[in-house]
């Protein structure tokens, strides 16, 4: 069987075959024409050939002399008189040449009396006040005495109490006073064992027995 040819067809081939190479053409020349790169023409010059006949200016070195310092006018010193007058001291004259008859007047120099106080009270003494026997024994008193309230013991309340009052002369305890309370019933017994203690040995001043007051912390605490 023989096959018919197809002019139409061909020729369609041809026109697209070469449309595709026009187009492959231009857009190679569009790159080429992107990336050539072109110089100018140009010459270097130097300076060979030239004599050098140029004349070099000698500059001298110049030295600034800083100006002198203004004249200054002569200080003047003006002296004034003191207008304090100090007024002559008064001489006193000791006459060397006394007789037996000269009576010489005694002077009575002797302080008058002090008159103490004897109720008056104290805050800051020579000597302390102190319990007789010393802080052992003082320790030792409380231990006896002392008893933890029961109503501190379910609270669980520990601290310290500080209890103020003055001792007598005589080593007595009077005006029994609470500066710091911590509830419980503690106040109470650290109040009532100050008021049963035996009798203090009283503070001194000057050797002299005087009323003081007197601050004891009382500590509570559970076991």
């Amino acid at each position: 069987m023989e096959l018919k040819k197809n002019p139409k067809s061909d020729l369609k081939k041809w026109s697209a075959a070469l449309f595709n190479l026009g187009l492959a053409v231009s857009l190679g020349s569009a790159l080429v024409a992107f990336e050539w790169k072109a110089y100018d023409k140009a010459t270097v010059k130097t300076f060979d050939g030239i004599e050098d006949d140029w004349d070099l200016i000698d500059i001298p070195i110049t030295i600034h002399t800083p100006p002198p310092p203004p004249p200054q006018a002569p200080i003047e010193v003006i002296i004034k008189p003191d207008d304090v007058v100090i007024d002559r001291l008064n001489e006193i004259m000791f006459d060397i040449n006394t007789t037996e008859k000269t009576i010489i007047t005694e002077v009575d120099i002797s302080a008058p009396p002090v008159i103490e106080d004897i109720d008056k009270i104290v805050n800051f003494v020579d000597v302390q006040a102190t319990f007789k026997g010393g802080m052992d024994a003082w320790n030792t008193y409380l231990t006896k005495n002392l008893k933890y309230p029961s109503q501190a013991k379910i609270m669980g309340i520990e601290g310290m109490a500080i209890v103020r009052f003055v001792v007598n002369t005589d080593g007595s305890i009077q005006d029994i006073e609470m500066v710091r309370t911590i509830g419980g019933g503690c106040d109470e017994v650290a109040r009532k064992v100050i008021e049963n203690s035996p009798k203090w040995t009283p503070g001194k001043i000057g050797g002299r027995t005087v009323r003081s007051r007197m601050t004891m912390p009382i500590r509570f605490r559970l076991n």
